[in-house]
């Protein structure tokens, strides 16, 4: 069977979790060397090695300027149809086969429409109503993302398979080396010991409360570090920093290459995570595979991501959030129970398992 796969979200000097996720499953699914041929969509050119080693894909480049999904991939629909075609992180063409299958990854712009502009609120809940509606079957990220799918735009559960991301298992490992650590953590300006959370900075991530906790914490001369590119409102998010005098001990990173995170998620006394919703959530899990302890939300796909290696907080109850930061801190018992859960939690996830479940799908079609 010929496979078409959206892969331009796959190709990304500076990808986040949706553009990892793509990037990684393609990877293992061609790394797998079945039976199947498999033809990769992009919107520039890339190396062919860059997908990995196999035989069994080409690669087509399609350079155009705008609406590239509606309108270029649309067209190579109609001309060179794949027997089915994959989305996995991105928006159905207009024109598309009938066995056509996208992955949903969250829909947290229905849960907390006020933390989106209302272009993007719009843009994200009309391509994922089409997404769903359109596709012959769909993958979700976590059983709370199938909930949602089917609430909101009554989508049959038999019509969704439940696919769990994983994380780099190459990258994220214990036992990171010390001058590593302190050589990232120099370069960055880190001094001490600190608190580190890890997002595109904007509302949904809840960065603004994660401050205001932070802000409350007994530890002297800890520093809280957020990495992440900057998204829409993330003004009024970094302007809580300096309303509560935090500007000298609340670091902004913008984004930090793929290579260097490690350092840096092992480098940290703790991991938060308090985002309003997430359809999964890699950090949680890269800091699990590091041996950071987590403290993240409660809500949406948190507890199926974290199993029982996190401490669970409400993300809006503010002294909860730094109670739970300080405790992760000082308390070296629960330190190591949260370590010695995270590393076998993260056993549950790999790339490998995730491209099998979705190989068993498209065998189904």
């Amino acid at each position: 069977m010929l496979i078409g796969i959206d892969a331009s979200r796959a190709v990304s000097d500076a990808p986040t979790g949706t553009e990892t996720y793509s990037r990684e499953l393609i990877r293992a699914l061609l790394a797998l060397n079945g039976t199947h041929a498999y033809r990769l969509y992009t919107r520039e050119r890339v190396p062919r090695e860059y997908f990995g080693a196999s035989a069994n894909f080409q690669v087509r480049a399609m350079p155009f300027p705008r609406l590239w999904s509606h309108l270029r991939l649309s067209l190579e629909m109609v001309a060179r149809p794949p027997e089915v075609l994959f989305v996995p992180a991105h928006v159905l063409p207009l024109v598309h086969p009938r066995r056509s299958i996208v992955t949903v990854h969250d829909l947290g712009q229905l849960h907390f429409p006020d933390a989106y502009p209302a272009r993007q609120r719009l843009y994200h809940n009309a391509s994922a109503r089409w997404n769903a509606r359109g596709a012959a079957h769909l993958f979700v990220d976590s059983e709370a993302t199938r909930d949602d799918v089917a609430r909101f735009y009554r989508v049959a559960p038999d019509k969704m398979t439940v696919v769990y991301p994983a994380y780099d298992a190459r990258l994220y490992q214990p036992g990171r080396d010390a001058a590593r650590i302190e050589a990232i953590q120099s370069r960055f300006r880190i001094g001490g010991d600190y608190v580190l959370a890890v997002g595109t900075i904007h509302p949904r991530k809840n960065y603004a409360r994660l401050i205001e906790a932070f802000s409350k914490l007994t530890i002297p001369h800890c520093q809280l570090v957020i990495v992440g590119k900057r998204g829409w409102l993330f003004g009024s998010i970094v302007d809580r920093a300096k309303s509560l005098g935090l500007a000298s001990r609340v670091l902004f990173l913008d984004y930090v290459p793929a290579a260097e995170m490690p350092a840096l998620v092992s480098g940290a006394r703790v991991f938060a995570f308090p985002s309003l919703h997430e359809g999964f959530g890699l950090p949680v899990l890269e800091a699990q595979a590091c041996g950071t302890p987590v403290v993240c939300s409660m809500t949406s796909s948190f507890p199926e991501v974290a199993g029982d290696a996190a401490l669970f907080v409400d993300p809006f109850d503010v002294d909860a959030l730094a109670a739970a930061l300080e405790r992760a801190w000082v308390d070296d018992a629960l330190r190591a129970k949260l370590i010695a859960h995270g590393f076998e939690n993260v056993k549950r996830f790999s790339w490998d398992k995730s491209a099998r479940q979705v190989l068993d799908v498209f065998a189904r079609m």
